[in-house]
């Protein structure tokens, strides 16, 4: 069954998730979608050993 990254995305910008592991096998589905995502700029991706890639909603620093 195949993921369904749009949700998934959703639900990291709506803090229901904290993050999101996409495998290389995984990404290149991922990424179209992830590319079309209206918010993916609030969104930062950790490569890790092994190809797979976490992604999290960017922390907003204020310093007013």
């Amino acid at each position: 069954m195949e993921k369904n990254y749009q949700e998934l995305l959703e639900q990291l910008m709506d803090e229901k998730i904290e993050s999101l592991e996409i495998t290389p096998k995984e990404f290149m589905v991922f990424q179209e979608i992830f590319m079309n995502f209206q918010h993916r700029k609030s969104i930062v991706g950790t490569a890790q050993r092994g190809g797979s890639i976490i992604y999290k909603r960017e922390d907003k620093h204020t310093s007013e």
